[in-house]
């Protein structure tokens, strides 16, 4: 196989451990398969700040650009709060996304048998339970204009953003979602407010007119975005894939993840427009964030980051059966009651991140027979 250009970019907190076991599960793929990754890792979120002045610096973007994949690990901390908003950590993030037109992100959240009683829900809502959120990324409120802070007058601030979207925002969002839900369960829920924003009422619209001319065999439901909340708590298992813009998709997809009993289990895709040579630009990574509490002390999960991995090798490389041997190998080590401490549920053994790292590649070799 040819040479996979990979970005790696740890980040702030737990990112480089986590992180590090990813770049072990590569090393051992390049030496029992044939295939070859070509690795470039560069700095970004606080880090970055500290050394380079910026959360994320022209090169390395273009590092980005020019890469096939990105992995991601995670930024931020206390230690960045007062650094000016286009150059904190979680400015960077904001940057890749918008820059390299990330509009897809893809979070599932599937609760595996192993560790079905992690869940806070009773076991018989969550068992088995496979959601998908397509999140729109690259418009909505977090980068809308105007916004920002001014004065009224001397005892009066007002502070102001703006939820904007178009047509082609929406559109090509909701189309990665139909298509999805072909290959799944073939139902889509479309969450917003549209009860409220004229945004909502924009988003119903355009998604009912793309289902009734292009993807009428898909089921789709409309759900005002708190009852789809709530619903994700009563009912989970009504839901197959959600689509949803970038406020609602954001609290959405941590109320989903929670639902598979930890942050630290959830990967995910921010997936690019194709271009005329059938690629796309790719992020990858794990839905928690930097855990500054525990960095350092070997306690973080790094399944989240893995499955991440996992997901780059399905949709940006179409290596169907590495990313499902991955997928397999976390269920195997978790079936053997292996645990960090954010899924220990009773008597399981707790781990290191470096041991589960290492119980990971054990599974591969067992279940590749190398």
């Amino acid at each position: 196989m040819s040479n996979k250009k990979i970005l790696v970019l740890p980040g702030d907190g737990i990112g480089n451990e986590v992180m590090s076991e990813v770049l072990n599960i590569i090393n051992w793929m390049e030496k029992t398969k044939s295939v070859s990754f070509d690795i470039s890792e560069r700095l970004v979120g606080g880090t970055a700040y500290d050394k380079e002045g910026n959360s994320i610096s022209d090169e390395t973007m273009q590092f980005a650009i020019d890469s096939d994949a990105i992995l991601f690990g995670a930024v931020g901390g206390s230690k960045w709060d007062n650094v000016e908003r286009n150059k904190r950590p979680e400015a960077a993030l904001l940057r890749l996304r918008k820059d390299l037109d990330l509009f897809a992100n893809l979070r599932p959240a599937v609760v595996l048998d192993a560790l079905v009683e992690a869940s806070s829900l009773k076991l018989d809502l969550v068992k088995g339970l496979d959601i998908l959120i397509v999140r729109e990324l690259t418009s909505g409120v977090y980068f809308g204009q105007p916004r920002g802070i001014s004065k009224i007058n001397d005892t009066e601030s007002k502070a102001i953003d703006t939820q904007l979207y178009t047509t082609s925002e929406i559109d090509r969002v909701s189309r990665v979602a139909f298509d999805l839900a072909k290959l799944r369960r073939n139902k889509v829920t479309s969450a917003e407010k549209s009860n409220v924003m004229e945004t909502g009422l924009f988003w119903r619209n355009i998604v009912t007119e793309l289902h009734k001319n292009e993807y009428s065999s898909v089921n789709l439901e409309h759900m005002l975005a708190d009852n789809c909340a709530m619903q994700l708590v009563r009912n989970p298992k009504q839901f197959d894939v959600i689509l949803t813009d970038n406020l609602f998709g954001d609290l959405l997809s941590d109320v989903a993840a929670m639902l598979t009993g930890s942050l630290g289990m959830l990967p995910s895709a921010s997936l690019g427009p194709l271009s005329e040579q059938g690629t796309r630009a790719a992020m990858y990574e794990p839905v928690h964030g930097s855990a500054p509490d525990i960095a350092g002390q070997s306690k973080a999960n790094p399944l989240a980051m893995i499955m991440s991995f996992a997901m780059m090798l399905k949709y940006s490389f179409n290596m169907q059966e590495d990313s499902q041997l991955v997928e397999k190998a976390v269920q195997n080590v978790l079936l053997k009651g292996l645990r960090t401490p954010d899924i220990k549920q009773g008597a399981e053994k707790i781990i290191s991140t470096k041991e589960m790292g290492n119980a990971v590649i054990e599974e591969l070799k067992i279940l590749s027979g190398n």
